[in-house]
C-alpha cells in the first residue's frame, strides 16, 4: 500500500531527459514506484494527466522535482512564516540560504544581523547554527533548508565592521567558527563583498576560510566585488579562491550591470568556461529579472560604510563628512545612472509614499536634487531603504541563463500576502522568479524545457552536494511538484510586488502534501538538510 500515487503526468525527471507519461509512487519521505501503477492500491490517488482545452489548447500536467532556489536569503523568515508561500507556491522545495556574507547564525561577538531580520520578532533565540537548527525545525518549515556560513557574519563578530587586516588570533577564530558551524551542519563560506566589512576582506583571507570549508567538501559562494566595471577581475578573484583552496565556487547572481559592461559578457563567460576546463567546479545563478535589489546605503563610498550602523549614521549628520559623501556620489554617477534606481521598502512613515517610485520622482517631490534626496532618506529610514536597481541587458540574460552551469537563485527572503511579511516592498522576485523563468522558456523558445527544469534540480543539488533531491528515481526524497504548464505564471511585479504566482496544482516536501489541488496545507515537510 502505497501512501500517494502521482498518476497520468508528464514526468520531467530532472536530467534533462526527455519527459515520459507515468505514474510515480510515495511512501512515507521517498518514492518508491516508477511506471504503471494502476493496479497498485495506494490511500490517496492525484490525476495529472492533461486537462481540458483551453483556448483550443490541450493543458499539460507537468510533473518534476521540486525547484530548489539555490539563492535564498529566507534564513530569519523562515522562523517568522515557516509555511514560506512566496516559494512555495513558486514550486519551491529547498532553499539555500546565508547568502552575501549574511547567514542568521552563528550570532557572536557584535554581529547585528542586517536590519530587515533585526527588526522583527522571533519565536526564540540562537547564537550557534545549532540553536538556529533547532529552531528552525521546531517550527516545521515547509521547505528544506540548506545554510551557509556568512563571512560577514563571521568577520563583525570577530573584528567588527572596522577596514583593516585581521590579525593572525582573528583569522584563527574565524576559521575555528566556520570549522564549528561546519560540523553543525553548515555547508560551506559564501561572501558578500560590496558590503562593509567583507569589501575590506584581501582575498588571502578568503582563501583561508575558504580551505576551512572544504576540509568538508564545502561549498564557496560569492557576491563578487563587482558585477559592473570591474566585473572580469572579480570573476578571476573568485575562481582563483576556488583553485587555490580547492572547493567548489558558486557566482552569485551573474550580471553585467551597467550598459557600459553589456560588452564584457563573452569574456566574462569565457573566463567561467576556461575555469571549468581546467577542472575547477565553477557554477553561478541567476534571477529573470532586469533591475536587482538590496539597501539603497550600499551607494556610498567604502570610507563612509566603515563601522557599523552607528558610525554611518554620524557621518550622515555631519555636516563636513556628509558634504564629503555628497561630493563622491555626485562626481561617481552621471544623471542618467540615477535614473536606473527604483525605491523599494521604506520605514520612516514619511517615506512610505516613495515605495515603487523612481528616486528621480522622489527627489522632485522632496524638492531637492538627487544625491540630497538620497542622503534624506536612507538617514530618515536609518539605513533600511531597500532600492532595485535596473540597468541590465535582456540579451545578456537570457544568454546567462542558457548556460549550462548557470541554475535558478531568486535572490529573495519568502514573503507573504499576509501578516508580518507582508508590510514592506519586497522586489518581484521574491514571489515569481521560477515560474517567470519557465514562462521565458516555453513563450521565448529559449531552450528545451527539461533543460529549464534540470537548472532548478539536479544542477542545484550537485552542486550544493544535495544527494538524494533532485530528480524523480526510486529511492530518492518525495520532493515533487505538479504544475500546469499553460498556467504557470508570476503575478508579482514592481508596482504591487506582494502576489502569489499561480498554476502550482500540488507540492510534496518529503512525501509531506503541501500544496492541494492549489492551496496551502496545514502540513509542513521541510528538514534542514
Amino acid at each position: 500500500m502505497l501512501d500517494f500515487i502521482i498518476t497520468g503526468g508528464t514526468v520531467f525527471d530532472g536530467t534533462g531527459a526527455l519527459p515520459e507519461v507515468k505514474d510515480i509512487g510515495i511512501t512515507g519521505d521517498t518514492i518508491t514506484e516508477i511506471g504503471n501503477l494502476s493496479k497498485v492500491p495506494s490511500r490517496f490517488t492525484f490525476s495529472a494527466a492533461c486537462g481540458p482545452a483551453r483556448g483550443g489548447h490541450v493543458s499539460r500536467k507537468i510533473v518534476c522535482p521540486g525547484f530548489i532556489d539555490a539563492h535564498s536569503h529566507s534564513d530569519a523568515y523562515l522562523l517568522i512564516e515557516p509555511s514560506s508561500p512566496s516559494k512555495i507556491f513558486q514550486g519551491i522545495t529547498t532553499e539555500v540560504v546565508g547568502n552575501c556574507g549574511a547567514s542568521a547564525a552563528p550570532l557572536v561577538g557584535d554581529y547585528h544581523m542586517p536590519s530587515d531580520w533585526r527588526d522583527k520578532e522571533y519565536p526564540g533565540q540562537w547564537s550557534s547554527v545549532a540553536e538556529y537548527r533547532s529552531l528552525l525545525e521546531a517550527q516545521s518549515p515547509a521547505p528544506n533548508v540548506v545554510l551557509l556560513t556568512g563571512h560577514n557574519t563571521l568577520r563583525v563578530g570577530v573584528a567588527g565592521y572596522e577596514n583593516r587586516m585581521l590579525t593572525p588570533d582573528e583569522l584563527k577564530t574565524m576559521k575555528d567558527l566556520l570549522r564549528k558551524s561546519m560540523d553543525e551542519g553548515s555547508h560551506g563560506l559564501s561572501s558578500g563583498l560590496i558590503y562593509a566589512p567583507g569589501m575590506y576582506a584581501p582575498r588571502e583571507e578568503l582563501v583561508e576560510l575558504a580551505k576551512t570549508a572544504a576540509e568538508k567538501d564545502g561549498i564557496y559562494t560569492s557576491h563578487m566585488r563587482s558585477e559592473s566595471g570591474q566585473l572580469l577581475e572579480a570573476i578571476k578573484e573568485a575562481i582563483s579562491i576556488g583553485r587555490e583552496a580547492g572547493t567548489r565556487v558558486e557566482i552569485s547572481h551573474l550580471k553585467t550591470s551597467g550598459k557600459n559592461n553589456w560588452g564584457l559578457i563573452d569574456e566574462a563567460l569565457d573566463l567561467i568556461s576556461s575555469a571549468r576546463e581546467e577542472g575547477i567546479e565553477v557554477c553561478a545563478d541567476r534571477y529573470p529579472y532586469l533591475a536587482g535589489a538590496t539597501e539603497l546605503d550600499v551607494i556610498l563610498p567604502a570610507w563612509a560604510a566603515e563601522g557599523g550602523q552607528g558610525a554611518i549614521m554620524e557621518r550622515l549628520r555631519d555636516k563636513s563628512e556628509r558634504k564629503r559623501i555628497y561630493e563622491e556620489l555626485t562626481a561617481e554617477r552621471s544623471a542618467d545612472e540615477w535614473g536606473y534606481i527604483t525605491i523599494g521598502s521604506t520605514t520612516h512613515p514619511d517615506n512610505k509614499r516613495f515605495q515603487g517610485t523612481a528616486l528621480v520622482e522622489a527627489a522632485e517631490s522632496l524638492g531637492l536634487d538627487i544625491v540630497d534626496a538620497i542622503l534624506h532618506i536612507i538617514e530618515t529610514d536609518e539605513l533600511q531603504t531597500g532600492a532595485f536597481f535596473a540597468g541590465m541587458s535582456q540579451d545578456n540574460m537570457e544568454t546567462i541563463l542558457k548556460e549550462p552551469y548557470v541554475m535558478l537563485g531568486s535572490d529573495a527572503s519568502l514573503r507573504s500576502i499576509a501578516g508580518p511579511l507582508s508590510q514592506d516592498y519586497p522586489h518581484p522576485r521574491a514571489y515569481g522568479s521560477f515560474p517567470r523563468f519557465i514562462r521565458m522558456v516555453l513563450d521565448k523558445e529559449m531552450m528545451p524545457l527539461e533543460e529549464a527544469i534540470r537548472k532548478m534540480t539536479t544542477l542545484p543539488a550537485k552542486q550544493f552536494r544535495i544527494s538524494d533531491r533532485g530528480a524523480i528515481e526510486k529511492g530518492m526524497k518525495a520532493d515533487i511538484i505538479v504544475f500546469d504548464e499553460k498556467t504557470f505564471s508570476d503575478k508579482s511585479n514592481y508596482g504591487d510586488p506582494h502576489r502569489l504566482s499561480e498554476g502550482i496544482e500540488h507540492v510534496f516536501v518529503n512525501g509531506v502534501h503541501t500544496i492541494d489541488s492549489g492551496k496551502l496545507s496545514e502540513n509542513r515537510g521541510g528538514r534542514f538538510l
